[in-house]
């Protein structure tokens, strides 16, 4: 199966009094690169987040972003330093007798003492949001690994016509090969008989032409070429993620192109070379985009 490593994916719901919305995205890496960004509060379930996506996602840089509107449910405490208030007491009734204040201690001198007293206010834990949050987060993934597994079946598609035209491509060569060899023949015949008046060393002929048909024979990348795209289509079916074996095996392709290159003595091989290194560089393109 062919899953691109680019995609998208949204989600947005009402989690207790603020509206959550969570978008992600996805394009190709060599590994699994997972960026979030989110608001400060909810930095403790990051990793639960992480762990989520790549159930789903094996390779690829993901980026989410998860968005609020409005403010988390908060509680408010008193928080009373008892240790402060009983110096402060202990203080204040000493000041009485000191300066024989006739006024007797209340709760309003008490309330005054605002260090000693004080209301937090702080805001919910994010354990009671996650569940919820982590369904959102969810269906965003789902939507993204949706939309990458449609995009990889049209790369397939692409991919396979490609394929086919690179088998069509390497046949010709194969019926060009020999004919490499016998045009030379030919050629080499002609001038020797030019130059010696038509008297041939026919030994000395063969042996020039087997030296030339062993370092302009192809035949080997041929069929290396062919196993290769063999093996490239029987990877497209595999379930797994098969993104970096597609990868090595556009590079053997591309190695046994340059080969035929470097050995073709021949326009028309040169001509169908140049078709085949480009179908190549297309299969590498697609192929980088494959998880």
């Amino acid at each position: 199966m062919v899953l691109s490593m680019t995609g998208f994916g949204r989600s947005s719901g009402q989690i207790q009094s603020c509206l959550f919305t969570v978008e992600m995205k996805s394009v190709n890496h060599r590994f699994l690169d997972i960026h979030i960004k989110m608001p400060k509060q909810l930095l403790s379930i990051e990793d639960k987040i992480k762990k989520l996506i790549s159930t789903y996602i094996s390779r690829g840089r993901i980026e989410v972003y998860i968005n609020l509107e409005g403010e988390l449910q908060s509680s408010k405490t008193i928080h009373i330093d008892w240790g402060l208030l009983d110096q402060y007491t202990e203080s204040l009734q000493q000041i009485k007798e000191r300066f024989s204040i006739k006024d007797d201690l209340s709760l309003n001198h008490i309330l005054s003492l605002g260090e000693s007293m004080e209301i937090r206010e702080e805001a919910m834990s994010s354990d009671e949001v996650e569940d919820e949050l982590i369904q959102l987060i969810e269906v965003a993934v789902k939507q993204l690994a949706d939309m990458r597994k449609v995009e990889g079946e049209q790369l397939a598609l692409d991919i396979d016509k490609r394929l086919d035209l690179l088998t069509e491509i390497n046949a010709d060569l194969q019926n060009m090969a020999p004919l490499v060899v016998d045009q030379y023949r030919e050629r080499i015949s002609k001038r020797v008989s030019e130059f010696v008046s038509g008297k041939i060393d026919e030994t000395r002929i063969l042996t020039e032409v087997a030296l030339f048909a062993d370092k302009v024979d192809i035949s080997e990348e041929i069929i290396r070429i062919h196993s290769h795209v063999h093996q490239f289509k029987q990877t497209l079916q595999t379930k797994e993620p098969v993104g970096r074996k597609l990868d090595f095996i556009v590079q053997e392709l591309n190695r046994e192109a340059n080969t035929i290159g470097s050995k073709a003595n021949d326009g028309a091989i040169a001509k169908n070379v140049v078709e085949l290194k480009s179908i190549i560089e297309k299969l590498k393109e697609q192929v980088q985009n494959i998880e």
